[in-house]
């Protein structure tokens, strides 16, 4: 039996071999850049053969462009990256090594340049709701779609560190931004965009973008586009770049006034839920960056009027979440919610947001919604808004210290900030001050009756957390203290207020 093993697979080895071949031909690739194997080409988490990866980066060189004698200057930098990464050197391969490779070595951004009379692809798309990379767009011409087909392998590939930076190691970010210059396809600025994106969220990658010259100012041009997918990546790779270490360099690349205001115009008039979303997270990652990106990028960011788009955005949302509940737009509440609240913590930009009525009236609202669950986190981050206006606007407190439902949603709120202790000291912060002015003022025993019974009913909430603040003290030690003493002054405050209330009843 054991020899019959062993022979069935020479027995079948000649029709494997020429599957094999089959396979090759309809790949329809060069020897030299042999196809990845089947359980590898979607696969990111597998090992990939590096000069497959290569010969997908060649693939996306503008069609003309090959002809260009600096393109080729690229083309042959990747014939030289493939020939070390699979260890065969041979003498055809040493005579692509010239003046060329020299010329692209020394300035990869001349060897981008591309001849004016590159052949370009007109097409009218419309805005597209689709968030996957791999859209329904109708291709013009069978090369845009090959071109489709391997810049949606890299940009699945680009997702793993490993993968990305070989890329950047091997021109990907000159390829694209080739691209970039040349198409007026907006799926192949789509793809471009994505895949850029995808490598941002990687060290390396990312410091290769900005060291290419011109490449952060082409990107920042793609959000004059009309196109909804092309404009949600190039909102995504922003805040990727707002929130790297190399913000600074995206902040000033953003700071001319048409640019913030096209941002804004995008935000306030797109009907596509996803790129409202990413252009409000592109929002909240200037308003939570570095001091010196506020400093550029917010004062004409609310001089353009910043405050009453993103109140305008609440309202809409709050309008769908009452009238009909949309899970595809609770992300969109949840950002801009956090954008309104790092907004209302800024000092110097908190005004305008502490004294909108209205947004006060709307994050009361959210709070006392019945069903919390769905929009859990939209419900904390609106108490932590809650909790910054009333530092500001104190006689705030005794206008809400009469509303029970509202105590009863800050209480209900506790379970969905376990993790949080910003949002539950927050939490502690509102209960005392509302309590404290039930203290002070006159209440009727019908009205005291109802507080004690709100108190009551969420006990078993209240006492679970302060065993979880005991926890989280106690394993802070003395690094903690400050910080944890700053929380427990207004847990220990809004916990004496329910003892006083309780012991007036």
């Amino acid at each position: 039996m054991a020899l019959d093993r062993k022979q069935a697979p020479f027995e079948e080895q000649e029709p494997e071999e020429e599957e094999e071949e089959e396979r090759e031909v309809q790949l329809d690739g060069p020897a030299h850049h042999p196809p990845a194997p089947p359980d590898e080409l979607f696969d990111i988490s597998t090992t990939v053969d590096p000069s497959y990866i290569i010969s997908l980066i060649r693939k996306l060189l503008p069609t003309d462009s090959r002809s260009n004698h600096n393109a080729h200057g690229v083309d042959a930098c990747l014939a030289r990256s493939q020939v070390a990464n699979t260890n065969h050197v041979e003498d055809s391969s040493a005579s692509l090594f010239t003046e060329e490779v020299l010329n692209s070595s020394n300035d990869k951004s001349e060897s981008m340049d591309i001849v004016e009379d590159y052949d370009k692809h007109v097409q009218q798309e419309g805005e597209n709701g689709n968030s996957s990379h791999r859209s329904d767009r109708p291709s013009i011409s069978g090369g845009e779609e090959d071109w489709e087909e391997y810049g949606c392998i890299l940009w699945d590939l680009a997702a793993s560190k490993t993968n990305a930076e070989l890329m950047a190691q091997n021109l990907i970010v000159e390829v694209l931004l080739a691209n970039l210059l040349v198409t007026e396809s907006v799926r192949v600025k789509e793809i471009s965009l994505g895949i850029i994106g995808n490598l941002a969220c990687h060290e390396v990658p990312l410091k290769c973008i900005v060291s290419t010259n011109g490449l952060v100012e082409i990107i920042v041009d793609q959000l004059f586009l009309d196109d909804a997918q092309c404009l949600s990546e190039v909102c995504r790779l922003l805040t990727l770049g707002l929130q790297s270490c190399e913000s600074i360099v995206w902040a000033e690349a953003l700071r001319s006034e048409h640019i913030l205001c096209r941002i804004l115009w995008v935000t306030e008039n797109t009907l596509n839920l996803q790129l409202i979303e990413k252009s409000v997270g592109l929002l909240l990652a200037i308003v939570e960056s570095k001091p010196e990106v506020v400093h550029v990028l917010v004062p004409p960011l609310m001089k353009q009027g910043l405050p009453s788009i993103l109140i305008n955005l609440f309202t809409l949302e709050m309008s769908k979440l009452t009238s009909e509940r949309v899970p595809e737009r609770y992300s969109i509440l949840d950002v801009v919610l956090r954008a309104i609240e790092a907004l209302s913590a800024i000092d110097g930009h908190s005004e305008e947001i502490c004294s909108n009525k209205q947004l006060v009236r709307l994050a009361c609202d959210l709070v006392k919604l019945q069903d919390k669950v769905e929009v859990a986190n939209s419900c904390v981050t609106a108490a932590v808004l809650i909790a910054n206006i009333l530092s500001d606007m104190s006689n705030l407190a005794s206008e809400i210290s009469q509303d029970l439902p509202f105590l009863q949603g800050l209480l209900e709120i506790f379970p969905f900030a376990s993790d949080d202790l910003e949002a539950r000291s927050a939490l502690w912060s509102i209960i005392a001050r509302l309590l404290f002015h039930v203290r002070e003022n006159e209440m009727s025993q019908p009205s005291l009756s109802q507080y004690v019974s709100v108190l009551v009913s969420k006990s078993d909430l209240i006492e679970d957390d302060l065993l979880d603040y005991q926890v989280d003290d106690s394993s802070k030690g003395p690094k903690g203290l400050t910080a944890s003493c700053t929380k427990s002054n207004a847990r220990t405050t809004a916990v004496s207020f329910c003892v006083l209330v309780l012991a007036r009843k």
